[in-house]
């Protein structure tokens, strides 16, 4: 599902040039769970960008079920996520103006998908979140965000879901219930889950991949 070939991250700061990512090779497997690890500023939140297309790299490529992204423009990344990929960050990225429900159903009303509200409401009920459809960000925990924002995520039916920090802003036992709720998800879709985490216990459930960078 993705391979990563030579690939290199610089960036220039004055008169110098700061080496994020340096010759990353590696290839992840349909179904598969890939923690990415490794102390701040060594490259992790930068790998997901690049493996989901957000970022080009300096050099060498990343090819999502063989589509090499470099050679596609920003229209054609943009398209290629929306037909496989999902995301899920620590900050949960809901709109506030619109409801649970709203929230869930808009990538799939972006697509065009019929019954939009059906789909996202049962996907709002296996996250165990039914009885919390018209309410708005505001209204709703952090861990009831995270569940919003994992129930539009994979209502998609995503190929691959890019995970930053998923539990970050959570308590522990939020944090493990969404953990739980994740690969009980991931499983059911046999959705490849690449996700960075400062998590030992979500790390330890996950094949484990340290970028290599300035540290």
């Amino acid at each position: 599902m993705i391979v990563t070939e030579h690939l290199n991250k610089s960036v220039a700061i004055s008169d110098s040039r700061l080496d994020i990512l340096v010759d990353v090779n590696l290839t992840i497997g349909l179904g598969e769970s890939v923690a990415v690890v490794g102390v701040s500023g060594s490259g992790k939140s930068t790998l997901l960008s690049l493996l989901a297309g957000l970022d080009l790299p300096t050099s060498g490529r990343v090819l999502l079920e063989g589509h090499p992204l470099n050679e596609l423009d920003e229209d054609g990344r943009a398209e290629l996520r929306g037909r496989m990929v999902g995301f899920v960050f620590q900050s949960f990225q809901l709109l506030p103006s619109l409801t649970a429900l709203e929230n869930v159903m808009l990538p799939l009303e972006l697509k065009g998908v019929r019954l939009a509200s059906e789909r996202a409401r049962d996907m709002l009920e296996r996250v165990g979140l039914g009885h919390r459809l018209k309410h708005h960000p505001r209204q709703l925990s952090g861990g009831e965000q995270q569940r919003v924002a994992l129930a539009r995520a994979f209502v998609t039916e995503p190929r691959i879901l890019f995970a930053d920090e998923p539990t970050g802003n959570l308590d522990r036992r939020t944090g493990r219930q969404v953990i739980d709720l994740l690969f009980e998800l991931n499983r059911l879709h046999s959705t490849t889950l690449v996700l960075v985490t400062h998590d030992e216990g979500l790390a330890g459930r996950c094949g484990l991949l340290r970028p290599c960078g300035s540290g």
